[in-house]
């Protein structure tokens, strides 16, 4: 099969590599579409530099991962023998085993669900991992609750566009946090109120919020702290990266700062937000019962994956890239690609 290949950091190459099979409780799936995010182009360079000395990092001197892309829909092309939930054929979505940069992904069954019908292929591909990262930030971590005032700091990236509305779906008062150009697209997936960051400092207005989801990083620990309450929750996603440190320099500090404050600071765990079947499931319904939808700035072939990485590392994307059979590219003004 063909496959994006990383041996070296930094090295992305097209090659042909064996087709995986499945084991006993595995599914194959013939990938339709992928996505690309912030995940790819840290495993693809390594960095940062930190992460390769941790367990669930890339790798100390070469990368771990061959095969990158940690999003997957299409078609059930095999299944193992303790498979019986799925079959060939089977329309699927799921965070793959074996990387989604490849024509075919091995999914453990019991990570693989049903692709949401309301979804075509490269819509279905951009939510596993995203919209994973935020259920786990708002529902497990954060606890949200119905009438809650939560805000969103990075509203406008992938993990951000869905938390949005996700926290609206939860029922809570939701502020997001994003740059000018994103403003209407931001106000348009549900926020109750948007902050351009240019020209206003959210940890500065004085209104208070329960929970803060803080994705972009763009401010310290104890900033955010004036925009919480005296007993909310600071759930740290993410953060401007570096080479050597960041961002886990910064949440590392934001979390030894926080053991002498009133409010509850969190650091949301990449590798627990596995897409597992139950949370696909929770993901599913919300979706086709339209109160969640993913955003997706710009679509790809399959060919181009290397440049729709560069395009995520600019940092600019609103939304997710994904990687389809089509060889457009687009640039959408609310949920959804045309």
């Amino acid at each position: 099969m063909k496959a994006f290949v990383l041996r070296s950091y930094g090295s992305l190459r097209l090659a042909e590599i064996d087709k995986p099979l499945p084991g006993d409780d595995e599914v194959l799936v013939r990938v339709r579409a992928t996505s690309v995010q912030p995940y790819d182009w840290h495993f693809m360079r390594g960095q940062p530099y930190i992460a390769r000395l941790m367990g669930g990092g890339p790798g100390l001197r070469k990368p771990k991962f061959a095969v990158l892309g940690a999003d997957v829909a299409g078609h059930v092309e095999a299944v193992g023998r303790n498979v019986t939930d799925f079959s060939p054929g089977d329309e699927v979505f799921a965070m793959p085993k074996q990387g989604g940069f490849a024509e075919y992904a091995l999914v453990a069954a019991a990570e693989l669900a049903p692709k949401p019908k309301n979804l075509t292929f490269e819509q279905a591909a951009a939510v596993p991992l995203a919209a994973g990262t935020a259920l786990l930030a708002l529902r497990d971590q954060g606890g949200v609750q119905p009438g809650q005032r939560v805000l969103v700091n990075g509203a406008s990236g992938g993990v951000g566009t869905f938390a949005v509305q996700l926290a609206k779906a939860f029922g809570a008062e939701v502020t997001g946090v994003c740059g000018p150009r994103n403003v209407d697209l931001v106000r348009s997936i549900g926020a109750d109120e948007v902050v351009d960051y240019t020209k206003e400092d959210f940890t500065r207005t004085g209104r208070r919020h329960d929970l803060l989801v803080d994705i972009a990083g763009s401010r310290s620990g104890r900033a955010c702290r004036r925009a919480l309450t005296r007993k909310g929750t600071h759930v740290l996603v993410g953060g401007p990266g570096g080479r050597w440190l960041q961002p886990a320099g910064r949440m590392v500090a934001t979390l030894a700062a926080s053991l002498f404050a009133s409010q509850r600071t969190v650091l949301t765990d990449v590798v627990r937000c596995t897409a597992n079947k139950r949370n696909l499931m929770t993901l599913t319904e919300l979706i086709e019962d339209g109160r969640v939808m993913p955003v997706i700035d710009r679509s790809y072939p399959f060919e181009e994956i290397p440049a729709a990485i560069a395009y995520q590392e600019e940092g600019h994307a609103a939304g997710k890239v994904v990687i389809g059979p089509g060889s457009s590219s687009c640039r959408s003004s609310g949920p959804g690609c045309a």
